[in-house]
């Protein structure tokens, strides 16, 4: 809760909406609209905090009622109110973890399988299930955008945007290189295998920040969808393939009705890429980016997933671990997500 800044949000907020009773506001609209996005992030997270003030405030009341007047009924409310209201401030305080420039965008995500066929390919399907699931229990949309089938089973890669405030906030801590070890399902021997993934996360770029992209430097390819094969997938070549040639970054959309909607898609997953290898590369200019293609560095994996022979997840990063893989693969990783918040929070001040 310390975390929490509660009086320079509050002050942030008078200035913002002071902001807006200025003549001149609504000539500018992407200055406007985000200014009124920030303005709706710092209301709901003054009013989440005063909302979780006011439940503890009224949790030490009643238990100074029970402490003069005892009563069984009340004692049992109060241990279940405390447990509801313990979850929020839990929740509240990750939310406080996150202060990164993009870290209230929603997230595009891309997982690729390393080598080793259909037990990698199998690994990237069950790290996908993982984060659906996740994103469903927080209440997040997952929208696929990308899907190419494995050859027996599992995935080749795949690309699905997550919606909903602080989507990439939370799930940039899952940037990396995952493995597997497990007994294979497709080794007729029963021998223990070693896989590994990576999974590439990437804060949706909104309208308000400009990528300048030169349309020459662009090779847009059109192709038939296939993949998943969802209620949207058509046999028309509506699917979009866009290749950025100084860099070589290729995006693909294949989830929209149209070839137009696609393309816009795409459009918005090419600049989140270009946007995060600018920014890693420290260039001020889209035309003076290397993109260099580096492999895939298997051996510095950020957390492994053990089933045999004891059964393990543990992040390398931060030493956080638990027992319990089926419940983690089953989208149970906010534990995780907030170690590798406050992670991030111990060593920026360091």
């Amino acid at each position: 809760m310390s975390l929490f800044d509660i009086e320079n949000s509050e002050k942030e907020l008078k200035e913002l909406e002071t902001q807006t009773l200025e003549e001149d506001f609504w000539k500018d609209s992407k200055k406007s609209s985000k200014v009124l996005a920030k303005i709706k992030k710092l209301k709901s997270k003054c009013s989440d905090f005063k909302e979780v003030k006011s439940e503890i405030e009224n949790l030490e009341e009643m238990t100074e009622l029970v402490k003069l007047e005892p009563d069984e009924d009340l004692a049992k409310e109060i241990i279940k109110n405390t447990k509801k209201i313990e979850k929020k401030a839990e929740k509240l305080e990750l939310t406080s973890l996150l202060s990164g420039k993009y870290d209230g965008n929603n997230a595009i995500v891309t997982i690729h399988p390393g080598a080793g066929g259909t037990e990698s390919q199998d690994w990237a399907q069950m790290l996908y299930r993982m984060y659906t699931r996740w994103a469903n229990k927080n209440n997040y949309e997952v929208k696929e955008l990308d899907y190419l089938d494995g050859e027996e089973a599992g995935l080749k890669s795949v690309t699905f945007e997550v919606i909903g405030e602080n989507a990439y906030g939370y799930l940039k801590s899952e940037k990396g290189i995952h493995r597997l070890v497990r007994i294979s399902p497709f080794d007729s021997g029963g021998r223990r295998h070693t896989s590994f993934a990576s999974v590439e996360v990437l804060p949706e770029i909104t309208d308000d920040i400009e990528i300048e992209i030169n349309p020459d430097d662009l090779r847009v390819d059109t192709y038939r969808a296939s993949g998943a094969g969802g209620q949207h997938i058509n046999k028309t070549s509506s699917a979009v393939r866009i290749t950025h040639i100084p860099t070589n970054i290729v995006v693909s959309c294949q989830s929209e009705r149209s070839q137009l909607q696609n393309r816009e898609t795409a459009m918005r997953m090419l600049k989140s890429r270009l946007l995060d290898l600018k920014e890693k590369e420290h260039k001020e200019k889209i035309e003076d980016l290397q993109g260099e293609q580096k492999d895939i560095a298997w051996g510095s994996q950020i957390r492994s997933y053990v089933f045999c022979p004891y059964t393990m997840v543990k992040d390398h990063r931060t030493n956080y671990e638990v027992g319990n893989v089926e419940a983690v693969m089953d989208g149970e990783i906010d534990d995780f997500i907030e170690a590798y918040l406050k992670y991030n929070i111990k060593n920026k001040e360091n």
